[in-house]
């Protein structure tokens, strides 16, 4: 697992220096695999690296343990804005790291009228708390 700092916190490039589109170029993602069973493989298995940008303190926790834990090894490039690290709307409860929890690729947030939505917009990290 490699941790690089990401972002614009206003510190200048040598502290925002991951350059996550070209870890993204390295990348080789054929998506999911179905097995005979019809159950799909991990979708990691054949990829050649992973490159995650968390938002959540327990995605974070849910990445890493999901990493230490599969039965192959592949490297994981982890894209970390620095000032996430003390923002106080960066925390996450104990019930999101309790058991039955697991990495979500995709945080869903509550909306009062999902009807009523007209835009999606996919944020990660630093993005979505200043948004």
């Amino acid at each position: 697992v490699m941790l690089l700092p990401h972002g614009y916190d206003g510190a200048g490039p040598e502290h925002s220096n991951a350059r996550p589109e070209r870890f993204l170029q390295l990348c080789d993602s054929p998506g999911l695999y179905p097995l005979a069973n019809g159950e799909a493989m991990d979708e990691n298995y054949n990829v050649n690296m992973i490159v995650a940008n968390m938002t959540t303190p327990a995605n974070y926790f849910h990445f890493l343990r999901r990493q230490q834990l599969r039965n192959f090894r592949k490297p994981a490039v982890i894209m970390a804005p620095k000032t996430l690290l003390r923002d106080p709307r960066a925390v996450s409860s104990l019930e999101d790291m309790a058991p039955g929890t697991k990495f979500e690729p995709v945080l869903v947030e509550d909306t009062p009228n999902p009807t009523g939505i007209k835009k999606v917009l996919f944020c990660s990290g630093k993005i979505f708390y200043d948004l």
